[in-house]
């Protein structure tokens, strides 16, 4: 038997999905968090039907008539895979906008089960439904629901009432009329009948506490919360705390901890390894234990600023920050919801440029495809984590500066993105919910927590061991397959391949062939950059430790890797802001399809990270010397090329836009 968990954006039907399935899907107070169905059997203590049961979580919508990507699956799902019952998800808290939704599904002939959600929240708030007066206006079961809660209130009653309706055959309350689709005038009449039909179940069944304040407290928050300047300050406060806990405090104590045992197992492995050949113990201790240590030693801190943002999202603030940075996306070109992908691959840019999917305008889309993977996503917190720890004594300013940095050249991409295309400014709209402040649950944020880290472990324990395996036996190699002498390692597989590179980056500050590798492997996994320094350097049973970071002091350790501390927030840029790894450009293929803005978007990420790691570099040298750093005219020219290519495809795309122009107005006139 098959369930479709049917509801309006931020009603809790994803929420209800986990709970009913013990999955762990995504949840957030915006549409566009879940972006295609996805389905689980329920579990087996709300299921007491022999047969098994399949609960389907479609995307939230308002209509059955779509006008958004989400609400297109929502529909083609529903009247093309025929599910045996629909659970409708209702807010309780906004029938009247709810039920539109409810009367549409009523009337496929598809048995629907009303779970009223978030029934708790209008207890609280004196507000009272009527279920059975209800359920009979609608023709169909109506049962009090709280997703949250811990007993998961009325959640086995809906299951059971879907299992009974197996079948069944149901009468719709409101029948809508046959009428040309293309007709607005017919379609805007129809939807005001069936809103005057609503209003008047909403009337005869739910009882409203009436607020004589015109503004509660919490609309005063939100006048601060989502003003345009006071917005944005508060945003960069709460980001700078975000990482001072997970970066500078709470995550370096637990990392001390994890990082101390994984030093005494990689020293019990190597004592194993005592007798066998050199090339086994510095493989196994040194290239896969090490390597791979070094990226879980900064898992405590990924984990910690995972959950801080998993708490921001349940108790509602997020979405008011996607408010706040609705009205400047869209002066640069971007739809309001371009801030949802954005926001979303501060997790990781895979799901943050799948959401791009949600967006109805294709240059839109594709535009924000494009520039989400230079929001930082947690696999590149380790590469923050290292230099910031060891160049910049765990400044707490590093990381929210790189995360300002990255929404500053999304604008910036954004703005050349439109002059490409021809855009012109145009007033819209962006709806959105504005879910209710709650406390944000501790079970939810650290389930998201947990569920990310598994994420990360396995991405650590698969491609980041494979990586840096490979980089352990090209650096012990040269390529007649002789171990490499100590003191040679110029010589190696991996030097010889890295070199060319290196020769490229030292307009940058780090031209060495260790760095470009790093920079190199980063493109496959950007944790790969922490495993791959501490495999090349030698430093696998120190990186991120007290002997490196805090005894040692930035001196010792730019002595290691050979760079200054401008160098090094050069090299931490140019890691942050070129492509991502192979499966973001993966998605952007697949978000985008068009292999012409897939690898426009590689070129402007490549351009852009070079651009700004040669200017950290070259001006923070000037300023901190006196002087220019090595390599600045081969650098300036290749900045310039960049420059100038762009310069071009502007140009010629101006004129393009120009031409069409003039065609179109003679066509007119012709006309």
């Amino acid at each position: 038997m098959r369930i479709a968990l049917a509801g309006n954006p931020n009603s809790g039907k994803t929420t209800m999905y986990n709970a009913l399935t013990g999955r762990n899907e995504r949840v957030g107070n915006w549409a566009g968090v879940t972006i295609g169905s996805i389905e689980s059997p329920v579990k087996k203590e709300y299921a007491n039907s022999s047969e098994e049961l399949i609960l389907v979580d479609l995307p939230g919508a308002y209509s059955m008539s779509p006008f958004t990507p989400e609400e297109s699956i929502t529909s083609k799902y529903v009247r093309d895979e025929n599910p045996d019952v629909i659970i409708n998800i209702v807010d309780a808290t906004n029938l009247s906008r709810s039920l539109f939704f409810t009367t549409q599904l009523l009337e496929l002939g598809i048995p629907v089960v009303v779970a009223l959600n978030k029934s708790d929240l209008n207890e609280k708030q004196g507000t009272n439904i009527n279920v059975k007066n209800l359920s009979e206006k609608l023709g169909c079961p109506v049962i009090n629901t709280v997703s949250t809660s811990s007993d998961k209130k009325g959640l086995k009653d809906v299951i059971e009432a879907a299992t009974k309706l197996n079948g069944a055959g149901q009468k719709a309350p409101y029948l809508q009329a046959e009428i040309d689709l293309n007709d607005k005038h017919a379609v805007e009449a129809e939807d005001r009948k069936r809103f005057a039909f609503v209003n008047d179940i909403v009337k005869a069944t739910e009882t409203r506490k009436v607020l004589t304040k015109e503004k509660n407290k919490f609309d005063k928050i939100d006048a601060i919360l989502t003003n345009k300047v006071a917005g944005i300050l508060i945003f960069a406060l709460v980001m700078w705390g975000v990482f001072w806990v997970s970066q500078a405090w709470l995550g370096p104590l637990i990392a001390d901890w994890l990082v101390a045992y994984i030093e005494q197992f990689q020293g019990w492995v190597a004592g194993l390894l005592e007798s066998s050949p050199a090339i086994v113990s510095a493989l196994l201790a040194d290239g896969i234990v090490g390597g791979v240590g070094a990226v879980i030693g900064f898992l405590p801190l990924v984990m910690v600023m995972y959950f801080l943002i998993a708490m921001l999202e349940d108790c509602g603030y997020m979405a008011r920050v996607s408010i706040v940075m609705d009205p400047i996306f869209k002066r640069v070109g971007l739809s309001g919801k371009s801030v949802i992908p954005f926001v979303i691959g501060t997790g990781c840019a895979i799901p943050g440029i799948m959401a791009s999917r949600t967006i109805r305008d294709e240059r839109e889309r594709r535009a924000t495809a494009m520039l989400t993977p230079f929001m930082p996503c947690g696999a590149k917190l380790p590469v923050i984590a290292l230099f910031a720890g060891a160049f910049f004594a765990d400044a707490s300013w590093v990381g929210p500066l790189m995360y300002f940095v990255g929404i500053f050249l999304i604008l910036l991409g954004a703005l050349l993105v439109k002059q490409i295309t021809g855009h012109k400014y145009r007033k819209s709209f962006f709806i959105m919910e504005m879910p209710e402040y709650k406390l944000p649950s501790l079970k939810r944020a650290t389930f998201s927590m947990l569920n990310r880290a598994k994420a990360y472990i396995i991405k650590a324990a698969t491609i980041i061991l494979v990586c840096n395996a490979v980089v352990q036996i090209m650096q012990t190699f040269n390529w007649q397959f002789q171990v490499v002498e100590e003191g040679m390692e110029d010589t190696s597989i991996l030097a010889s391949i890295a070199s060319p590179f290196a020769v490229l980056l030292i307009p940058l500050g780090f031209g060495v062939w260790q760095l470009a590798a790093g920079a190199i492997t980063g493109f496959i996994a950007k944790e790969n950059v922490v495993g791959t320094l501490a495999v090349v350097y030698g430093v696998t049973n120190f990186i991120d430790t007290d002997e490196l970071a805090l005894v040692g002091g930035a001196g010792d350790v730019a002595a290691i890797f050979g760079l200054t501390s401008v160098a090094a927030l050069a090299y931490l840029m140019f890691n942050l802001y070129t492509p991502p790894c192979f499966a973001a450009i993966g998605a952007m293929n697949s978000e985008m399809q068009s292999k012409k803005w897939l690898w426009a978007g590689i070129g402007l990420q490549l351009g852009t990270g070079y651009t700004v790691a040669f200017l950290v570099y070259q001006i923070g040298t000037l300023i901190t010397t006196g002087s220019l750093g090595n390599g600045f005219v081969p650098g300036l020219i290749a900045v310039l090329a960049f420059a100038a290519i762009l310069t071009i495809i502007v140009k010629r795309s101006k004129a393009k836009v120009n031409s069409e122009y003039a065609l179109h107005n003679k066509g007119v006139e012709q006309a």
